[in-house]
């Protein structure tokens, strides 16, 4: 019997790579992202390649009645969902004083929220049938403050800690829980914080989301905790535990800054 993936942000980047290693591994599909079109496209695109089933729910997840919309939406559907895959998120550059508070809003309801009131929802039923994989996508962010975009930062320590007691939970319950935390990676998320020309960017080999996908995955198949892509961003996060506080805010200060 075919399994069933639900990823969050799907239309792009490591969400959509996702998708395809899913959809090649003959896993069904629940798609959901914002741009319809975007994901009409995936969805053709991956049923034909692949022979497998997609159901995709276009909205904003930033929205805080989507999660209760989109799981009963699914329970009406009645589709058992077996890897629940949070990787929707956005970033916002700016000194926080200064600004777009709404933005900043939107982006606790769609890093933080929707993230945790999915796993929320999902969390049960995987219990019940003693089964189950998510797949929480953080960041390097996560392990330090980030002064120009200290939000976007803290959402990110938020889903690290918050996956590592909730997988600490499920000892022993057949579930577990994966926190991927990718460094620079290739996506829409540089223009889209108005990163780019920023030094976390430039001058620098960056990840694709492939890599970052392949990468996510075999640690979730693998039922690893936290998981750090790429062997500089293992030894940046090594080296955070040791650095005095005032030093690991300032260099990530620095990094955010343009070239």
């Amino acid at each position: 019997m075919k399994q069933t993936a639900l990823i969050t942000g799907a239309s792009g980047g490591i969400g959509m790579e996702l998708a395809h290693i899913h959809a090649s591994k003959g896993d069904n599909l629940v798609l959901i992202a914002r741009t319809k079109e975007k994901l009409d496209a995936l969805k053709l695109e991956l049923e034909t390649q692949f022979g497998i089933s997609v159901y995709n729910i276009s909205l904003d997840l930033s929205d805080t009645d989507a999660p209760k919309k989109i799981f009963n939406e699914l329970k009406d559907k009645k589709i058992h969902v077996d890897f629940l895959i949070n990787n929707a998120g956005f970033g916002d550059f700016g000194v926080f004083a200064e600004c777009n508070w709404e933005k900043q809003s939107e982006m606790i309801n769609l890093n933080v929220m929707a993230l945790a009131h999915l796993t929320r929802l999902f969390l049960p039923d995987m219990i019940k049938s003693k089964s189950g994989k998510i797949l929480n996508v953080a960041s390097t962010a996560a392990f330090q403050p980030g002064p120009g975009m200290s939000v976007y930062f803290a959402s990110k320590a938020f889903v690290l800690s918050f996956s590592e007691s909730i997988a600490n939970e499920l000892k022993g319950t057949g579930v577990t829980v994966t926190v991927l935390c990718p460094g620079a990676t290739a996506t829409g998320f540089r223009k889209a914080a108005a990163l780019e020309k920023s030094r976390l960017f430039t001058g620098k080999q960056i990840a694709s989301s492939r890599e970052v996908a392949e990468f996510g995955y075999e640690k979730m198949m693998k039922g690893k905790i936290v998981v750090i892509h790429g062997f500089m961003n293992n030894i940046l996060v090594q080296s955070l535990r040791m650095a005095p506080r005032n030093i690991i805010t300032a260099v990530a200060k620095m990094k955010l800054k343009e070239k």
